[in-house]
C-alpha cells in the first residue's frame, strides 16, 4: 500500500494532528513494510533514514496514529502486535506456520456478518466494529521477514 509522501501528509492533518517528521516516517514505514509490520519492523525501516529516532518516540507515534484512527493494531495468535494502515472494514486471514497476516475483503461476509448480529443481539452490549481473524495454513507459504 505504498503512499505518497504528499497523501500522508493529508491524512494527518486531515485529523486536526501536527506533521511531524516522525508522524510521517512511521506511517510511511506502515504504508511501506507489507504484512502488518511489527514495532521493531517499523524501527529498522525509520532508522534507515533517520538513526537516531528514540524506540520510546516510535512507540509515542503510533499510539497517536492508532488513536486518531490512521492506523490499527493487529494482535496475532503469538501475541505479538503489528499495525496495519488500511483503514477500511476489513478481516484478516492468519497463517500460523509462516506468521503473514493478508488483508482479506468480502461485503458479503460484512453483510451476512451484520445481519447475524442485528437479528442475534447480544445482551448488554453495543457492538461497534465486526473483523475477523481467520487463521489457517497458506498452501504457499509467503516469504516473510520475522
Amino acid at each position: 500500500m505504498n503512499a505518497s509522501i504528499n497523501n500522508i501528509r493529508n491524512k494527518i492533518a486531515e485529523k486536526g494532528l501536527k506533521v511531524t517528521p516522525q508522524r510521517m516516517s512511521i506511517l510511511e514505514a506502515i504504508y511501506n513494510l507489507e504484512n502488518h509490520p511489527t514495532v521493531e519492523q517499523i524501527i529498522e525501516f525509520i532508522r534507515k533514514k533517520h538513526p537516531n529516532i528514540a524506540t520510546g518516540t516510535v512507540y509515542k507515534v503510533l499510539d497517536t496514529l492508532v488513536s486518531n484512527d490512521l492506523v490499527k493494531k493487529v494482535k496475532t495468535e503469538k501475541d505479538i502486535m503489528r499495525y496495519d494502515g488500511l483503514i477500511e472494514n476489513h478481516h484478516h486471514l492468519y497463517c500460523v506456520v509462516c506468521d503473514h497476516i493478508e488483508d482479506y475483503m468480502n461485503a458479503e461476509l460484512d453483510e451476512i456478518l451484520k445481519r447475524f448480529f442485528e437479528e442475534n443481539k447480544i445482551d448488554n452490549f453495543i457492538i461497534e466494529d465486526i473483523k475477523l481473524q481467520i487463521n489457517g495454513r497458506f498452501i504457499i507459504h509467503k516469504n516473510v521477514n520475522r
